[in-house]
């Protein structure tokens, strides 16, 4: 279930796997929705999650992805506030994940120091991400933002073959569904992609 890789205490480990209920989501399926309360803490342990935030014209943009071994930082600021979430979560991949319950967060945090001290380090890989994605926004062509976005759903997925439309990346990277495909055949013709229906490998 869950792995030392990225906790290293056996007994939290075990604490954590006690109180959490494991769950399986399908590619695509929503985890958790915006504006919506926030019960649980999800801490992935098989695939992968895609977070997004709606702007006000009710675009999604993609901001970082939740791989094995992470929690979602901001369901855990969120639902320690009891605040509604900011932020959509979506099975990127057939995925598990272990759903703790908030209300039982604060014996973790009692009886093990190093929970927070992984909640730091998640803390700041994702404070590190989104700084990426401002700069990407602020300073990178959309050629360079589709790219990049191409790379961490493959580092996300640990496939250079990536089963995904170009409605979804328009959507993700809050754009037009012509300009991306107008970029993709443009990566294409640089020999870094190779289009197919409805996927994209990267070579």
């Amino acid at each position: 279930m869950l792995s030392k890789d990225f906790i290293s205490n056996q007994n939290m480990i075990e604490k954590l796997s006690d109180l959490g209920e494991l769950r399986s989501f399908k590619k695509n399926e929503t985890i958790q929705n915006e504006e919506t309360l926030i019960y649980a803490l999800p801490i992935v342990t098989k695939g992968s999650i895609r977070v997004l935030q709606t702007d006000d014209d009710f675009r999604e943009m993609f901001l970082y992805y939740i791989k094995p071994g992470e929690t979602c930082i901001m369901s855990f600021l969120g639902g320690i506030q009891q605040e509604k979430s900011k932020i959509k979560a979506v099975a990127e991949e057939d995925s598990e994940v272990l759903m703790i319950p908030i209300h039982k967060m604060d014996s973790v945090i009692r009886e093990y120091p190093e929970w927070v001290g992984y909640i730091f380090k998640v803390y700041y890989n994702r404070f590190e991400e989104l700084l990426e994605v401002v700069n990407e926004l602020t300073f990178k062509n959309m050629d360079d933002r589709l790219l990049s976005y191409l790379q961490k759903k493959k580092v996300a997925t640990k496939s250079y073959t990536l089963s995904i439309t170009h409605e979804q990346i328009a959507n993700d990277l809050g754009t037009a569904r012509v300009v991306v495909s107008r970029l993709l055949k443009q990566l294409e013709n640089k020999k870094l992609i190779e289009l197919g229906r409805n996927k994209i490998t990267l070579l």
